[in-house]
């Protein structure tokens, strides 16, 4: 979002543009959100190679 004045214009236009179904499903999901969700293995990788750790 750009931080010019125009930035009202862009709020209103997301606002008018929502997808009101997508909007009423996430609602009422039913999901819990007291855990992280599993990861895939892709997504499990760490950030930092362990072998190269120096912190241990």
């Amino acid at each position: 979002m750009s931080t010019n004045k125009d930035d009202g214009s862009e709020v209103k236009q997301a606002a008018e543009h929502a997808n009101v179904e997508q909007i009423e499903k996430n609602l009422h999901d039913t999901q819990p959100a007291d855990k992280p969700a599993e990861l895939t293995d892709d997504e499990a990788t760490p950030f930092i190679d362990e072998d190269s750790r120096t912190d241990k």
